[in-house]
């Protein structure tokens, strides 16, 4: 449906972010066929799409995973700690119980997979915007199996460490004493049960909890 006949102020408005162009286009094009969702906005940088979120109050906020300034998971968890009443969906190409976990405890109300049917993403948009929770079948299931032994910061920390960041670096980064971070990182690499930090990042990011 032509956009310019919509009926904005009864469509359900969204917002999209999403780094590769040519996805978050499509997304967009794929819901605005729809006579009843708004596209309203489209970001490739989570900060962008933070703020975007906070000003214009989004229906529903549909984010990718790994981003650049700040992931999805992030993002879902800033608004929550706000108390935004925009409603999150994850849609993401990561296929992991850990990243899902992460995701609910974020406060998102969606878990779903890019290779999912448009009308799937689109029904999922109009659940979400009524209070529902759409959740990955696949996933579900596989949610709490093994549970996310990191901290938050001990995530913060591995994460750039595994990016390939200094101790120096992630203390400066973070706000931090550099003995601190060397702590955070002990932590982990023991949780992981790897020798490293390089491996423990390895195997927090197999089992999404990076």
């Amino acid at each position: 449906m032509n956009p310019s006949v919509k009926d904005a102020r009864k469509a359900i408005r969204v917002v999209i972010a999403e780094d590769q162009g040519m996805v978050l286009g499509a997304l967009a094009a794929l819901l605005e066929i729809e006579s009843d969702i708004a596209v309203v906005g489209q970001f490739r940088n989570g900060k962008e799409a933070l703020a975007a979120v906070l000003a214009q109050k989004p229906d529903v906020f549909i984010t990718d995973i790994e981003m650049p300034e700040m992931t999805g998971l992030d993002v879902a968890a800033e608004l929550k700690r706000r108390r935004t009443p925009t409603r999150v969906i994850i849609l993401t190409t990561f296929a992991r119980a850990g990243y899902l976990r992460r995701a609910l405890e974020a406060g998102a109300s969606g878990y779903l997979l890019k290779d999912m049917r448009a009308e799937e993403l689109a029904d999922a948009v109009r659940r979400v915007q009524r209070g529902l929770r759409v959740i990955d079948p696949e996933l579900a299931a596989e949610a709490w199996v093994e549970p996310d032994p990191l901290t938050d910061r001990e995530r913060q920390v591995l994460r750039l460490a595994g990016d390939g960041m200094a101790s120096t670096d992630i203390a400066g980064e973070l706000g931090l004493s550099e003995g601190t971070v060397r702590n955070y990182l002990s932590e982990a690499i023991s949780k992981m049960g790897a020798s490293n930090r390089v491996e423990a990042a390895r195997i927090a990011r197999t089992k999404g909890w990076l």
